[in-house]
Formats: structure tokens, sequence, C-alpha cells
């Protein structure tokens, strides 16, 4: 995955931030969103749109658009190299694919041990009971 590639597709917008900032929080646009549409990607292959569609899916619009925002800071310059990172990050967990668990049987030792482990509790029980005098 070329990321240099992916960055030059990505698009940006700065609005105005909330919270703190005094006077001046009224005049700048810090707030960096970022906009990425993952169908239609020229640097992913299919098979890496169709994982990440799956696996963004609760963070992606219907259109397939995924928006990050970032207002951590009150520069604009260094909340689009958050937001970046943040994308990379998503982007490069997204497309790592889990290896599939493979069932194992159990040991027969294992068994056998449970099994041992539950006779020697049930013969514990039965030498508590009151004796038969009949």
């Amino acid at each position: 995955m070329d990321v240099d590639a992916l960055i030059s597709e990505l698009s940006f917008k700065a609005v105005r931030s909330s919270g703190a900032g005094g006077q001046h929080v009224n005049k700048v646009s810090s707030k960096v969103m970022l906009f990425f549409n993952v169908s239609e990607s020229k640097v992913l292959t299919e098979d890496e749109i169709g994982i990440l569609l799956k696996k963004l899916d609760s963070k992606l619009t219907k259109e397939h658009l995924l928006i990050l925002n970032s207002d951590e800071s009150r520069s604009q310059h260094k909340n689009k190299e958050l937001v970046i990172k943040r994308f990379i990050t998503l982007i490069k967990e997204g497309l790592i694919i889990q290896k599939e668990r493979k069932q194992t049987k159990t040991p027969r030792a294992v068994i056998k041990k449970r099994l041992d482990d539950k006779h020697k509790q049930s013969e514990k029980k039965l030498n508590r009971k009151k004796p038969d005098l009949e």
C-alpha cells in the first residue's frame, strides 16, 4: 500500500472548532475534517476495498465516505497531521486479516483427569452420607 498515493486521494475541509480559544476562536478555522471515499479509491485493490467496506462499516456513510475529525490542537496544521496519522493507522489496521482459529481436540489426558476428579468428588460426597442401618 502506497501511503503517499493514498494521502493524495484525501480531501480536507477546515471548519471552526468548538471549545477553548478565547477571542481568536471565532475568526480561525482550526478543526480539520478528512474525507475519503473508500469505494472510489484507485490506490486500493478491489479485495482491499471489500475488506475495508466490511471492517469500517460503522464508520462509513451510505456513499462509502470515511469522515474523520481532529480539533485537538489550536493549530490547523497540527490537526491535519493528527487526522492523517489516525487515517493511516485506521486503514492499516483495517487491512489486517486475522487468521482463522483452528479448533483443537481436547487431549485424552485432560479428559481422563477431569473424569477422575469427578469420580473422587462423588466418592467424597458419598462418604459424608449417613450409613444405612438396615
